[in-house]
Parts: C-alpha cells; sequence; structure tokens
C-alpha cells in the first residue's frame, strides 16, 4: 500500500491544521463577521457558536462534495489508464510543494492554480451576499456550503491528494478530515481574533508550517513511492 493511503485521515487532518494561516486569510474575514449581526446580550455565545458550526459544517460538506464529484472522474479515467495514477500523484505533490512555498512566503505560484476555480466563483458570490448578514443558522449553513467552492490553493492541493484515493467515499472522508482540521482556527476567528491575527502574521510559524507541507508534497511525489518500495 502507498504511503498515502494509509497516512490519508490523519495526514489531511494534519494539512488542514498545518494550513490554519492560509485559511484565515481566505474565509476568516466571513466567518468572524457571521456573529457581527447579532445582538450582544444573554445567549450571545451560545448563537454565536451556532453560526460558525452550521458555516464550518457547510463548507466542510462542500470540500466532501467536491472530492466526490473530482474521484468519479479520476477513479474512472485511472480504471482506463493505469499511467493516470503516477500523472495524480505529481499533481498532488507539487500543489502541497507550491502550497508550502506560499506558507512560508518564499514563492505565490498557487495563485495560478487558484484562478482555476475563479470563473465558477465569480458566478456563486453574488449568492452569498444575498445571504448576508447572517441572522440563523440556516443562513449560516448555506454560505458555508457556498463558501467551500471558494478558488483555494490548499484546498486544490489535499483535492489533489483526495483524488488518489482507491474509492469515491475515502476520497470524500480524506476532504472531510482535511476540512476538521481547518475548524479550530475557523472557529477561534470569533472568539480570538486578535490572537489569531497575530499567528497569521508570525514569520516563523508560517515557515514552520510551509516547510511541514513541503515535505507532505516530496512524500506524495511518485519518486518517493518507489523509494520506499
Amino acid at each position: 500500500m502507498s504511503p498515502e493511503l494509509y497516512l490519508s485521515y490523519p495526514s489531511a487532518f494534519l494539512i488542514g491544521l498545518l494550513g490554519s494561516t492560509h485559511c484565515l486569510g481566505m474565509c476568516g474575514g466571513i466567518s468572524a463577521s457571521l456573529s457581527m449581526a447579532l445582538p450582544v446580550g444573554k445567549g450571545f455565545r451560545l448563537r454565536q457558536s451556532l453560526l460558525l458550526l452550521a458555516f464550518n459544517s457547510g463548507r466542510i460538506a462542500s470540500y466532501a462534495l467536491i472530492a466526490t464529484l473530482v474521484a468519479l472522474l479520476s477513479t474512472s479515467a485511472a480504471n482506463q489508464w493505469a499511467e493516470l495514477g503516477v500523472v495524480l500523484r505529481s499533481i498532488a505533490g507539487l500543489l502541497l510543494i507550491f502550497m508550502g512555498l506560499s506558507m512560508g512566503q518564499w514563492w505565490q505560484g498557487i495563485r495560478y492554480v487558484e484562478r482555476i476555480g475563479a470563473p465558477l466563483w465569480k458566478r456563486l458570490s453574488p449568492i452569498t451576499r444575498k445571504l448576508l448578514p447572517v441572522n440563523n443558522a440556516g443562513q449560516a449553513l448555506a454560505l458555508g456550503a457556498l463558501w467551500g467552492w471558494l478558488p483555494c490553493g490548499l484546498v486544490y492541493s489535499t483535492l489533489g491528494w483526495a483524488a488518489l484515493q482507491p474509492t469515491v467515499g475515502s476520497a470524500a472522508l480524506t476532504m472531510m478530515f482535511f476540512g476538521l482540521g481547518t475548524l479550530p482556527s475557523m472557529l477561534a476567528t470569533g472568539y480570538a481574533a486578535s490572537w489569531i491575527s497575530g499567528l497569521k502574521s508570525n514569520q516563523m510559524f508560517r515557515k514552520f508550517t510551509g516547510a511541514l507541507l513541503i515535505l507532505f508534497g516530496l512524500w506524495t511525489l511518485p519518486i518517493m513511492a518507489l523509494v520506499v518500495h
């Protein structure tokens, strides 16, 4: 069994956790704004928590759905062309390396990859604006489900990895665990915004997490599979 398969779920969770600073830049603002429309008073924290959980549940569900769609295509194609597995591994590894370089602020080439989803997001973003301000959990869930389609290099990097999984279900679970890894930082935006902002700008933390993502990418490349075996 190749290394990325038996490490899939915990590693996907760790990638989400390591990519927290990128998540804050992409989704942190909208997550923090969810509680702005809520009246401060009795039950504020409970209502705030419900909105944050609903938003992030929708977001993670979208990641799993995207992985399902990609896996349906990739597993079908891989059954016809055995060489495609090597191509998918190479793409997944390179995307993780690009994301690590971006996280460490060494090179921002991942932004070119993020443009792939721009046309779809251009159609979805007007719908997200209609859901603001968010007043209830249903709106937050719908907003999160749409926000999950926001062009994001970290999502695409992990999605390429999820496409390597042997079944559609395992691909969806890989992205679900990735989403769960991003959850702590996203929930924290509502409770410790200043601390999270400081973490986002901490150069040492960014370089450390960037280096780890690069190692994940190198581990995923086909050449590593040959070395391991």
